[in-house]
């Protein structure tokens, strides 16, 4: 553990560190054995997905107890997980981790906390790439969690759960068992009871020379991915469109230009797009074709078109309005977006989510009072992400702006805050 936090500089000395804890063996190993550093400052976070009924209770009341044993501060979230789902259409697996890692994400920013421990461990490592294997990845999947991702930092991943299971006797330190790790119902736990002791049985030693492996295959990827972003680095913005010469892309080597492709799509449609192989395949066929002229429909109303020489990412249509809603307290996520208005307390009359009109102004720190219209050309935000940023306001005006932060002419801007949620793969120790 100590090699791979001082390899990615995971906890430099004066950090203030939040730490996530289930209540499992992994995150309890994790929580004890970071309060032992005598060079950083450490919070515990719990979040109950409400998913388990009375066990869902009983890990809560564990984590406040040892909290409180050990004196370490701790901050609770709780979410109605399978609700949320429904509403969202999606997975319970989906909904919980996007919940929790926009709840951690929220805290660390309120704590101001420049790190976020995960416990994910050597054996999550191994079933993360077996499960992308199962699923046809490339290279990119077989490398696993990454060690470090923004504020997140994984100080167990390539410590085994044999080796935690001898932490935990060796220092008396407690744990409770979630009983839907033993359901075989989800597929990450049939690869976790079947397939890896499977692999164990015909090739003992299978986790730990996987654990060995994934960083060669992260140092590959890498190098790589370097040699497509210097590709891109072709590409220019030509209004709201993105250009970049059709034969940069074509010439490249498949490696190199597939990953270019991918970095593209993400690049012209502002965010980390996850594009499909169908996408990536359609639009370097566009690239290498001898026509000068075509065009490639992609999600989310994003075109590709050749014209000649070049090859012209843009949109066919507006995006979908922000449709405005009466958020609630707690975290209100914003459909269509990645952000989530976090509420301090009970909603008052007249607050929404909306996007921008005529007329909204808003106080940055730091900075005097500016139409947004004058905002949006200063910071060069793209007219087409204008009308689908949200803000939080109320018949005062506006209290805050996605991305931007908060109104502070309002007296209460306090009370609300836009969170950028991160997305993770793998679980949650």
């Amino acid at each position: 553990m100590e090699e791979l936090i001082r390899e990615h500089d995971m906890l430099p000395p004066g950090s203030r560190v939040l730490c996530a804890v289930s209540g499992g063996a992994d995150s309890m190993c994790l929580l004890h054995a970071l309060s032992r550093r005598g060079d950083i400052s450490v919070t515990a976070a719990h979040y109950n997905h409400q998913l388990r009924g009375e066990e869902s209770v009983r890990d809560e009341a564990f984590v406040r107890d040892v909290c409180a044993r050990w004196g370490i501060p701790l901050t609770v979230g709780r979410g109605d997980v399978r609700a949320e789902a429904k509403r969202r259409r999606l997975g319970l697996e989906e909904t919980a981790r996007a919940l929790r890692y926009g709840f951690l994400s929220q805290q660390a920013l309120r704590l101001g906390c420049g790190r976020i421990a995960t416990a994910h461990n050597a054996g999550d490592n191994a079933e993360t790439v077996l499960l992308h294997l199962l699923r046809g990845s490339g290279l990119p999947g077989l490398t696993g969690i990454d060690p470090v991702r923004w504020k997140y930092v994984r100080p167990l991943l390539t410590t085994s759960r044999s080796q935690i299971e001898a932490y935990l006797a060796e220092n008396h330190i407690p744990h409770v068992e979630d009983s839907s790790n033993s359901d075989d119902a989800f597929t990450r736990n049939r690869v976790r009871h079947q397939l890896i002791p499977l692999l164990e049985e015909m090739n003992p030693g299978f986790v730990e020379r996987m654990t060995a492996a994934i960083p060669r295959l992260r140092a590959d990827n890498d190098y790589l991915t370097a040699l497509a972003q210097a590709l891109t680095q072709q590409a220019s913005r030509q209004g709201d469109d993105l250009v970049i010469s059709a034969a940069a892309l074509a010439q490249a080597p498949g490696p190199v230009s597939s990953r270019a492709a991918r970095l593209l799509l993400a690049r012209a449609a502002e965010g980390d797009w996850d594009c499909s192989a169908a996408h990536i395949e359609a639009l370097l066929s566009l690239s290498r074709s001898e026509k000068p002229s075509g065009e490639v429909h992609l999600p989310h109303s994003l075109v590709a078109r050749r014209e000649y020489g070049r090859l012209i990412f843009t949109y066919d249509g507006p995006p979908a309005p922000l449709a405005p809603f009466s958020p609630t307290e707690g975290e209100n996520p914003v459909p269509g977006t990645p952000w989530v208005l976090k509420l301090d307390g009970p909603p008052w009359p007249g607050l929404t989510v909306r996007p921008r009109r005529p007329g909204d102004v808003i106080t940055l720190p730091g900075r005097p009072p500016k139409k947004l219209k004058e905002l949006f050309i200063d910071e060069k935000l793209p007219r087409r992400r204008r009308d689908n940023l949200p803000l939080c306001a109320d018949e005062e005006g506006l209290l805050a702006l996605a991305g931007f932060g908060p109104n502070l002419a309002h007296p209460r801007h306090r009370r609300v805050e836009f969170i950028k949620q991160e997305q993770e793969n793998g679980n949650e120790g």
